[in-house]
Order: C-alpha cells, then sequence, then structure tokens
C-alpha cells in the first residue's frame, strides 16, 4: 500500500530471516502458535488511517446510542447464556475491515465484523516487536495510537484489567487454555500481567465466591474474570466438569462481561449505517430475498473465526435454514490485492482495529491492530493452503 516502504522491505527480505524471526516468538514463551504467521507486516499510508479512524468513530455511535442496550436485546434470543451483573458499557472493542478500493480507485476500509470480545492484545505487541528486531521496519512507523508506546500500551491494559487487584486473583478464564489457538495470547498476558490463565473446569464456588487452587493447594479467591470463553464452543463442552455456571450470581468483577459477546456481533451490522459498513439483513425479516444473492455473504450471528459462513448462497440454501433468527445476510465485501508480496504476487488483507473503552470514559478508543493477510477468498487457513506471504500479522501506520 505504501509503495516505497513497501518495495525496501521486500528488498531486504530474507527466508533466513522469516526463520529467526518465526523461531524467535516460538522462544519467548516456549510456544509455537499454531496458525501462519505472515512474512510481512502491512504499511498503512496516512489516507487510510484516517479512514480507518473515520470508520471507527462512525461505527461507535450506534454503541454510544443511550437506547443500544435495547436495541441489542434481541441478541440474547440466539443463545442460552446471559449473564448478572452486566455493567454500562463493554471495555474491548474490535473493529474489522477488508481493504477495498472506492470508486476513484483509493483504498477505503469495508467493515467486516465487529466485536464486544478481547482479541489477541498481549500477542499483537510481542509480534509488532519482533517484526522491528528481524526486518527493516521504519522508525516513523507504529502499530499503536493515541500517542501510546509499548511500555504504554501494556500499562493502558494493566491498569484496564488488574488495576489495584492483586493479580493473582484475577484470571484470565478459557476452556482449556493450553489447547487453544490463542495460547500465545494468554502467555503473553501471564508474562506482562501476572495474572492467572485458567480453565472453566478450575475455577471454584463456594456461595458467591470464587476461588482457585494453586500448586500448593492452597485457596486463592478470585475478584476479577478476564474472560476468553468462546459462547459457541462452551455450549458444545457438556463433558466438561464445572462448579461455576456463568448464569451464577457471584461477587466478582468482569473485566470484558460476557454479555457483550452476544450484544457487540454480527447481529447489530444490520443495525449500522456508514459508506464504511455494507449492507445487512437479519435474514428472519426479509420479506423477500435480494434479487443478487451472488452477491452476499451468509453468516451465523454468533460463531468465531470464521464459522459457518457461506459465501456462495441462492434461495435454496436460505429456504433450506431453519433456525434463521440466527442468521443474516450481508453484502460481500471486494478486498482489493493491494499488497505487493515477492514474485509479483499481490495479496489482499484485513485490518481488525483494537479498542478499549475505560470505565468512566465517554467513548472507546484505537489502541492497537491486528491484521491477517490473504490470497485466498476468506483470510482462513483452508482458504491459503499451500500459500505463503498470507497469516496473522499486524500493520504499521505513518506517525
Amino acid at each position: 500500500m505504501h509503495t516505497s516502504t513497501r518495495a525496501n522491505y521486500n528488498k531486504t527480505f530474507s527466508q533466513e530471516k522469516y526463520l529467526a524471526f518465526q523461531a524467535d516468538i516460538g522462544a519467548t514463551h516456549d510456544h509455537t502458535p499454531p496458525f501462519r504467521l505472515a512474512e510481512t507486516p502491512i504499511f498503512v499510508p496516512n489516507a487510510l488511517k484516517e479512514r480507518l479512524m473515520e470508520a471507527c468513530e462512525e461505527i461507535s455511535q450506534t454503541i454510544y446510542h443511550p437506547k443500544f442496550k435495547e436495541w441489542s436485546e434481541g441478541a440474547f434470543d440466539g443463545g442460552d447464556l446471559k449473564v448478572p451483573a452486566e455493567d454500562d458499557h463493554t471495555l474491548f472493542l474490535q473493529m474489522d475491515f477488508g481493504v477495498c478500493y472506492d470508486e476513484k480507485g483509493e483504498p477505503i476500509p469495508q467493515l467486516i465484523e465487529v466485536q464486544g470480545f478481547p482479541s489477541l492484545y498481549f500477542f499483537q505487541e510481542l509480534l509488532a516487536k519482533k517484526f522491528k528486531e528481524h526486518f527493516e521496519i521504519p522508525e516513523n512507523y507504529t502499530c499503536y495510537f493515541d500517542g501510546l508506546d509499548a511500555d504504554a500500551y501494556l500499562e493502558l491494559l494493566r491498569q484496564a484489567i488488574i488495576g489495584d487487584t492483586d493479580p493473582k486473583s484475577v484470571v484470565l478464564l478459557e476452556i482449556e487454555p493450553e489447547k487453544q489457538a490463542t495460547c500465545i495470547d494468554f502467555l503473553c498476558a501471564q508474562d506482562k500481567l501476572g495474572l492467572k490463565v485458567l480453565c472453566l473446569s478450575q475455577l471454584k464456588k463456594e456461595g458467591r465466591k470464587l476461588y482457585y487452587l494453586d500448586k500448593a493447594g492452597t485457596k486463592v479467591p478470585v475478584h476479577k474474570i478476564f474472560n476468553r470463553v468462546i459462547f459457541d464452543e462452551l455450549l458444545q463442552r457438556n463433558d466438561l466438569e464445572r462448579t461455576f455456571s456463568f448464569k451464577d450470581e457471584v461477587d466478582v468483577e468482569w473485566m470484558g462481561h460476557p454479555n457483550w459477546f452476544y450484544r457487540i456481533s454480527k447481529y447489530i451490522l444490520p443495525l449500522l449505517k456508514s459508506k464504511y459498513v455494507p449492507e445487512s439483513f437479519y435474514l428472519d425479516k426479509l420479506e423477500e430475498y435480494p434479487t443478487d444473492l451472488e452477491n452476499y455473504v451468509l453468516k451465523p450471528l454468533f460463531s468465531f473465526a470464521g464459522a459457518g459462513v457461506n459465501l456462495h448462497i441462492d434461495k435454496a440454501t436460505l429456504d433450506a435454514i431453519e433456525d434463521k433468527k440466527n442468521f443474516i445476510i450481508q453484502k460481500k465485501v471486494k478486498y482489493q490485492p493491494v499488497l505487493k508480496t515477492l514474485n509479483n504476487e499481490s495479496a489482499k488483507c484485513e485490518i481488525r482495529m483494537l479498542m478499549i473503552w475505560e470505565k468512566g470514559a465517554p467513548k472507546a478508543k484505537i489502541i492497537n491492530n491486528l491484521a491477517r493477510i490473504t490470497k485466498g477468498e476468506m483470510v482462513g487457513v483452508k482458504y491459503n493452503k499451500d500459500k505463503d506471504w498470507v497469516g496473522a500479522s499486524v500493520a504499521f501506520f505513518e506517525k
């Protein structure tokens, strides 16, 4: 996208550097991520940066609206989990954008998804750091926003998640965290914040109190939960023994309340109106289908990591769906091959803006980003088999 910076990066790239980069990330926490790390970051020029920031602000206006909870209440019809003690607003907010072209041929972001659930906030700090250590990244580029550097970014997250609480009493809660594809992020969070990474089955309850047992068998009280449990996975894990249910009334503070997973999700896409948002419709509320269904994609409301997305739909496909209230259709986003890789190949990319809405703040702010590079129809692994210069990455923006 930024041609001169891109040309210099490609010129100075080597496979030896890439392999050292991969090995360094794996050695940092003695854990190799199971997902593919891209050979390159994305260099974003100011024009696209400004559009991404404007898109986040426009979309956020719906979430900031006093009636947002009323508008999003229907999201709970699609699941049987509504957790007590919901707070006033989400702590984490993320927006995924495909990079496209406008009518003038200029890069423009188009919303793919919006989430009220934490992503890889900690791994992205490590990834950016290692890109800078192993490759030629100009000093006038940063992955951070709002005047942050890496130290200030991590301190902001520490204050938001840990605050004045003993880190041992703050748990990052997941289902078998060591088996998750995102385990590297949990290890980074543990290293930077000192919190406890805990499987849901290890969280114990006595009355309204929660605790876990440390290595010595001592009860450690849990005062805060940094929730990373994905509910569509939880609903499928009847084998998981546990004494705590998300429906329990307990004395704990949620750092990222679970209800925002539902409220801020694909469920709100049809509510959003912006030049940065492709039109979307609730499937169960359509009186008739658009005549150009080939230009739409079918999405389940509460799946994660692209599960259940159907890029090729027709009337018969939609008619066959029984639980239509759990689906939307969205106008297809036409990703453009804006990223020049080696061998004269180009790749498409998606940029996730990582935001945080601090307690007491009037609105959320952008603090970092996550990028994914693809040469296939979507960014998932199955669409990029046997391809290089694809996978997980980070965007560096002109300062």
